[in-house]
Order: C-alpha cells, then sequence, then structure tokens
C-alpha cells in the first residue's frame, strides 16, 4: 500500500522524488563493524589520505613482496577483508586497503561511482599496485577506472562477484524507493547530466575488457540473494582476459569469510 501510494505521488511530485532517489543513490549507508573487523584494522597501519573533499581513511598491513588492494563494495568499509587480509600476509603480501568517500572511518558526504573509480586510480598510483581484489561494487567502480586507463597493467585481479549493468542499480533504487518509471527516467536524466556519462554504456563488461588487466577470477556464488550470479556470467562472457568460478553456500557477504575461497583467490594471486 505504502509503495503504491508512494508510485502515484512519485508522478505528481517528480521532482521531489528524483531528488529522494539521487540521494540514495549517493548516500552511502555506515554500518556497525564486526568484532573481528575491529581486531583486523587495528592491526594496520593508518594514514589519511586528501582526496577532493574527502578525508580517505587508508590502511596497510605486513610487508611483504608483493602487494595488492583491496577495494570493497558500497555500504562496506576496508575491514570487510579482514579473513583475507590475514591470508594474504601469511602469504608475502603487502596488503593496501582504504575506505571509500563516504564510507567507512572515511569523512562523510555525498559521493558517487566515479568518484570512487577516481579513488581508487589514485591508490594504484600512488602504492604502485599490479594485483587487485574487489568486493561487489568494488569492481565496478575500479573496472571502470581499468577501461579509462588501458595502458596501467595489472597482473591479477580477483573479484568476489561483480555486478554487470549500472542501469541494474538505477533501478533497484528505483524500486526501493518506490518511483514510477517516468520518475526513473528523469532520475536516469539526471545522473547522465551531472556526470556527462551515458548511463546505458556503463557496464562492467564494456569497462573491462578495455582494461589492462592480464588475468581475471571471478568468484560468485550460485545462490547469492543480493547480486545474481547472472551478472558475473555476463562479465566473464564478454571479458576473455577472465574466468568465472561459481561457488555454493557462501552468499553474497559470507563468500569474503569462507576460508576455502579465500584460499582460491590467493592461489590465483600467486600463479
Amino acid at each position: 500500500m505504502k509503495k503504491n501510494l508512494i508510485h502515484f505521488l512519485s508522478s505528481i511530485f517528480p521532482n521531489l522524488f528524483v531528488s529522494i532517489a539521487y540521494k540514495q543513490l549517493t548516500t552511502p549507508l555506515v554500518h556497525k563493524y564486526r568484532a573481528h573487523e575491529i581486531k583486523s584494522l587495528a592491526k594496520s597501519k593508518q594514514k589519511d589520505f586528501a582526496f577532493e573533499k574527502f578525508t580517505i581513511k587508508t590502511y596497510q598491513w605486513g610487508s611483504g613482496s608483493k602487494s595488492v588492494l583491496l577495494i570493497h563494495g558500497w555500504e562496506g568499509q576496508a575491514g570487510n577483508f579482514a579473513d583475507l587480509i590475514e591470508v594474504l600476509v601469511e602469504n608475502n603480501f603487502t596488503v593496501y586497503a582504504f575506505d571509500g568517500p563516504g564510507h567507512g572511518a572515511s569523512s562523510l558526504g555525498e559521493t558517487s561511482l566515479f568518484k570512487f573509480s577516481d579513488l581508487v586510480g589514485a591508490l594504484i598510483k600512488k602504492h604502485n599496485i599490479n594485483n587487485l581484489v574487489s568486493h561487489s561494487f568494488g569492481g565496478v567502480a575500479t573496472s571502470v577506472f581499468l577501461g579509462n586507463n588501458p595502458q596501467i597493467t595489472i597482473d591479477r585481479y580477483v573479484l568476489f562477484t561483480t555486478p554487470n549493468k549500472f542501469e541494474d542499480r538505477i533501478q533497484f533504487v528505483a524500486d526501493r524507493v518506490g518511483i514510477s518509471k517516468k520518475v526513473t527516467t528523469r532520475l536516469i536524466n539526471k545522473i547522465e547530466k551531472e556526470e556527462g556519462i551515458e548511463v546505458s554504456k556503463m557496464n562492467v563488461a564494456e569497462y573491462a575488457q578495455k582494461s589492462g588487466v592480464k588475468k581475471a577470477l571471478i568468484l560468485h556464488d550460485t545462490n547469492d540473494r543480493v547480486l545474481s550470479v547472472n551478472q558475473s556470467k555476463q562479465v566473464s562472457e564478454f571479458w576473455e582476459n577472465s574466468t568465472l568460478e561459481e561457488v555454493t553456500g557462501t552468499g553474497h557477504y559470507r563468500i569474503l569469510r569462507t576460508k576455502s575461497i579465500l584460499n582460491r583467490a590467493v592461489e590465483f594471486l600467486n600463479a
């Protein structure tokens, strides 16, 4: 009933509901940290990194001969990788991570896929990174940067799930708010005007295949209820340097805490 009312009101007051949906799309929620995440973050070397109007919290673990940058998902933070960080340090990696703009311990504020993507690029350059690991939306931000900068070579890239079409993310927010199709079209027009892009062309598959990634491994649970494995299938189908391995029993978030999956990811990075 409530959604039907919002759908009706959005047709009468389209500009108001476009603003509401746009705010949801650009203002991430900051979630409570788990105990093991707090413990992992406390072991890191932490520095603030100035990026545009944000103060970004960055982290480093270990001092191994190989380096890797971890890119968390939307409404996530570096601590989400706590279990993986432990395995990576054991395998002689220097591990870098960060809290995205408006995420975790970084300064809050309106952000976007494109700010997130630019930050990923800045940190890849800062630390001379050639190995990457991302989770969910982190794969979108990373692929956009790499596709726009194909001269940057990445040896190995592990994606723990990945969306494909940016349009799907917009539709997800539109459905959550309950706005009409007409208002969703206005929302897309606003995004295209604000960011200077064409939303229909914002697909991970297209950016990834233009990137300088030598080899990529996509890991995705067949029963992921947050992000369908079909998204990763679409990306892998068009990205010839990638391999998709479907897993079971982990879901969207527990995939980052499942020992056998983490070992597979590190095995790939070490190959």
